[in-house]
């Protein structure tokens, strides 16, 4: 008689995976891929239990099950009503990786993964055409994958910002490594974040996007929105707004980060008046359905997440939905909303429109 197949699985997630397997499901109404696909199994708890019957060989790893940990976009907001704390979105992203080295990893993830190499060198070389020989400065600033490979002016709003705060910044061309960590590809990831790092080195370091910023933090990195509320003084008033614009609190910006107050304070310098609000909002927003690769290996549930965002923004007013997150920013674009990036205000809040 065989031994059942295991999913290897990094021991020092046990105790996430088990404080999830006998919780009585308090989180069920905190993910908003649960909420859109009306599922069990895909609440956090199911998530995290069924990755657990895997781990422990009582669950053999399929396809099926090998998808569920990757039904999730690292919004942190089941962490956050947990009474643990329990980090089931890096625990998920550790399962990520244990079904990708069994050859399980979902093809759109795949596919995703390949398509980030591919478009890598392109995204390192946009990053240098905006350095413009700082290679001196004292500041390290991590523009962001996402922006970088944006259409819109993103990418250079934010360059204009940090010259703006900090004089001279040197534009790194490396990755954080989170697109490679969400498909699964850890040992890619820690290569890109090293190689970054390094690239860093001896720098104060700044990152413009939600998400990289999230994955930096340990190494001391500071958000622009942070160092544009520092230096709140230096904001001027924007021209008044012909429609309201309306903050949308990134997962990883608040609930990552803690960063609630900043871009609150960044943007009634810069428009005069607080900034209409979600009626969730802060560390209880709720998520645009972009995070975590969701939009590749499951299109319709983010469209979903997003939708009931963007219902909640009209049946408000409407306006401007205005984050700090590069694949937020996109998302609510892909879905028609008239969206702008809090690093654009803030450039042109610092250099006068």
């Amino acid at each position: 008689m065989t031994s059942p197949r295991r999913l290897r699985m990094l021991e020092e997630r046990r105790a996430a995976l088990e404080t999830c397997g006998y919780c009585p499901k308090l989180c069920r109404e905190t993910c908003p891929v649960s909420e859109v696909e009306a599922s069990e199994a895909l609440i956090p708890w199911g998530k995290m239990t069924l990755t657990w019957y895997a781990a422990r060989g009582d669950l053999t790893p399929d396809r099926d099950v090998a998808r569920l940990p990757w039904a999730c976009t690292a919004c942190f907001g089941c962490r956050e009503r947990c009474e643990h704390q329990n980090p089931v979105a890096p625990t998920l992203v550790a399962a990520r990786a244990a079904y990708r080295a069994e050859g399980l990893a979902p093809a759109a993830s795949e596919r995703a993964h390949a398509r980030f190499l591919q478009k890598r060198g392109r995204l390192h070389e946009r990053a240098r055409e905006l350095a413009t020989g700082d290679e001196d400065a004292g500041v390290a600033l991590v523009v962001g994958c996402g922006y970088l490979g944006a259409r819109g002016s993103e990418a250079q709003d934010i360059v204009r910002a940090a010259r703006a705060l900090f004089g001279a910044v040197r534009v790194l061309g490396g990755c954080c490594g989170v697109p490679l960590a969400e498909a699964g590809d850890a040992a890619g990831a820690r290569g890109l974040r090293d190689a970054l790092l390094e690239e860093a080195r001896g720098r104060s370091l700044v990152v413009a996007d939600a998400g990289c910023a999230a994955a930096l933090r340990d190494a001391g990195a500071e958000t622009l929105v942070e160092a544009a509320a520092s230096r709140a003084s230096r904001l001027t008033r924007l021209p008044q707004p012909s429609e309201p614009l309306r903050y949308h609190d990134p997962c990883r910006l608040a609930r990552g980060l803690g960063l609630v107050r900043e871009p609150r304070l960044v943007l009634e310098r810069a428009l005069g008046a607080p900034p209409a609000e979600f009626e969730r909002a802060g560390s209880n927003t709720r998520c645009s359905g972009a995070g975590a690769l969701l939009p590749f290996v499951m299109p319709e549930t983010a469209r979903g997440i997003a939708r009931d965002r963007l219902d909640e923004h009209e049946r408000l007013g409407g306006g401007t939905v205005v984050t700090a997150c590069a694949t937020s920013l996109a998302w609510f674009r892909a879905q028609g909303a008239r969206a702008v990036d809090l690093s654009t205000l803030i450039a042109r809040s610092l250099l006068g429109g």
